[in-house]
């Protein structure tokens, strides 16, 4: 019997979940409701660095929709720690979670991670990133080739047709979505003749700091002349510009970005950024909870396809969600739907900038 999901699966703005909280958090990340089937759902989120979207968006979304569906829940966060989330992992298995669901570190430990609690008959999920060599039932996330093409379509409109040298700055080469990040982005301006490529560089855990120290090096290397930088995310977007605004280029050079944050939104507004990519985290956390009641209840989730796990050659049932490019233009979209609030995006330094994109 497949679980239907509606709204859930039709990805785009203002299409979030209606979600009335109906039971009680009791302050340690965990809760329940009255009306769900038997059993306990586990969430492992990954870190607090990589972006804050897991605490600020992901979080609060996920505790809504289970609330909303009466079910008892336990959410934690690893910290960036891989022994951390085994522990967080086999604490919430002896605790009697019926289905698991992990943002991996590394696919290596997640896979070990889904291997034990199979073992102990719970059904795990992967969420927003694939774990390669995994065993889980499901994958819930958004289409991240696509979120790649975005990013490169973004660069490639901020740019024009002009030649044009470009840097590419991944996210961390144990995340398999930034692989697909990148693969999206190469595949759109890798076709453009009068693109140059002029540095490519990985970074590790998606870290900032280490970020604005790899963009700085790779600036150098190209002595400055770099006309774009593809940024896998808002985080390391933000670390380029701040390496531009050193040397006197912020606004002139464009920089991509995804998560659509607060920081991401702002530096769009005030035109040191291009371009943004948003993840609607309600829809996405709508999605798994759709899939984990599932689970719960013995049934099967409803997918939009497969994804094809190159490690173990498996084809993962999966729910992937469709996301969407923000420019200066539709800003006002990502508040509109709840993905950032507008006093957080609107500040005093950003009052004039709003009211000029519409924003109010």
């Amino acid at each position: 019997m497949k679980r239907k999901y509606g709204a859930v699966v039709a990805a785009g703005l203002g299409l979030a979940l209606s979600l009335t909280a109906c039971g009680e958090d009791d302050g340690n990340g965990s809760g329940s409701g009255s009306d769900g089937g038997e059993g306990k759902i586990g969430v492992i989120l990954p870190d607090t660095e990589s972006s804050v979207r897991w605490e600020s968006a992901d979080r609060p979304a996920l505790e809504a929709a289970f609330e909303a569906a009466g079910v008892d829940y336990s959410i934690q966060n690893a910290e960036g720690d891989v022994e951390k989330m085994t522990q967080i992992a086999d604490s919430m298995i002896a605790d009697g979670v019926t289905v698991l669901a992990i943002v991996n570190l590394d696919s290596a430990s997640g896979a070990a991670i889904q291997e034990k609690a199979n073992a102990q008959g719970v059904a795990t999920i992967d969420y927003d990133r694939l774990t390669l060599g995994g065993s889980a039932e499901y994958y819930v996330s958004f289409d991240n080739t696509v979120v790649g093409e975005l990013q490169g379509q973004g660069l490639a409109d901020c740019l024009g047709e002009k030649d044009a040298n470009i840097i590419f700055l991944n996210g961390s080469p144990t995340d398999n979505n930034a692989t697909l990040f990148a693969e999206g982005a190469h595949s759109v301006l890798d076709g453009i003749e009068s693109y140059t490529q002029v540095g490519e560089q990985a970074v590790p855990e998606w870290d900032n700091e280490e970020a604005a120290v790899i963009f700085q090096q790779l600036y150098t290397q190209a002595d400055g002349d770099v006309d774009g930088v593809l940024a896998a995310n808002d985080g390391l977007g933000g670390a380029a510009i701040s390496i531009l605004e050193a040397n006197g280029r912020a606004g002139e050079v464009p920089v991509t970005g995804q998560d659509a944050t607060v920081e991401g939104l702002q530096n769009i507004l005030a035109g040191t950024q291009c371009m943004t990519v948003y993840k609607s985290a309600t829809l996405e956390a709508g999605a798994l909870a759709e899939a984990a009641i599932a689970l719960v209840n013995g049934e099967e989730a409803e997918t939009t396809g497969t994804t094809p796990d190159s490690e173990s050659g498996r084809e993962v049932p999966s729910i992937l969600l469709d996301p969407v490019a923000i420019t200066v233009d539709n800003v006002g979209d990502v508040i509109d739907d709840g993905g950032q609030k507008l006093e957080d995006v609107c500040t005093a330094d950003y009052a004039d900038a709003c009211a000029e994109a519409g924003i109010s």
